[in-house]
């Protein structure tokens, strides 16, 4: 129990130090919600414009993650091997020291996952941008579980981590984790987004994230391979 709450905490710890990317790939249309709510000066329709695009966009993340947690279930009880289970929780852990790297800006292998998602990104782009300009909050929640499916390097990543999880549940609570730890910079963005920006780029700051993921990363694999260690010296 304490390995999943430990794993959760990183990857909030990634969304939130990775917002500053997500206002870069989704930075566009939360600025156009800004501008369609601004018709009406004086009232809070902007915020919960942008606070119900966000439900929204998170609700498809939590649906991706259960989906592929379901999967890794199903793949999992059908070779019925504790090995292949030991594997997918070291593939995730992996990938949290990947992502610890990356948050660090010492490594940005992920960037070619982006490099990718960003092909496909340029194609459905501007069909999403035909349902702005945005009419109510419930308009903005459909708008953000559409934008939740469009491709992302930070995303994909997580959804492996889902994927290895092999659990809906748990694989939902990945991505809904991730997707919280996104709110704040996408979210403040009109508001404070400029100030939460430049902390999260702080270089200080990114390392010491980065470190956290990794160690993160490091103590689930050893958790994983270290008790089998052990019984079996304890059995000679």
């Amino acid at each position: 129990m304490a390995n999943e709450s430990i794993t959760l905490v990183s990857i909030f710890v990634v969304g939130l130090l990775g917002g500053v990317h997500c206002v870069g790939m989704c930075g566009g249309i939360v600025s156009a919600l800004s501008l369609s709510s601004q018709s009406e000066p004086g009232t809070h329709k902007g915020f919960w414009i942008q606070l119900f695009y966000n439900l929204g966009r998170i609700s498809s993340y939590t649906l991706a993650g259960l989906l592929t947690g379901w999967v890794g279930a199903i793949t999992t009880q059908s070779f019925a091997s504790h090995s292949l289970h030991q594997i997918l929780q070291t593939f995730s852990g992996i990938v949290l020291i990947l992502m610890g790297l990356y948050l660090a800006g010492w490594w940005r292998v992920l960037t070619k996952v982006e490099q990718a998602g960003t092909i496909i990104w340029k194609h459905v782009e501007p069909f999403a941008r035909k349902l702005i300009p945005i009419k109510s909050a419930n308009h903005a929640f459909v708008v953000g579980m559409l934008w939740g499916w469009l491709p992302c390097g930070l995303v994909y990543s997580m959804l492996t981590m889902s994927l290895t999880t092999a659990s809906a549940t748990q694989g939902a609570l990945v991505m809904f984790s991730f997707g919280l730890g996104t709110l704040p910079n996408l979210l403040m963005m009109g508001l404070l987004a400029t100030s939460l920006q430049a902390f999260f780029r702080h270089p200080v700051v990114k390392v010491i994230a980065g470190l956290l993921v990794i160690f993160a990363g490091v103590y689930l694999i050893t958790q994983v391979w270290v008790p089998i260690e052990g019984s079996a010296a304890h059995q000679h």
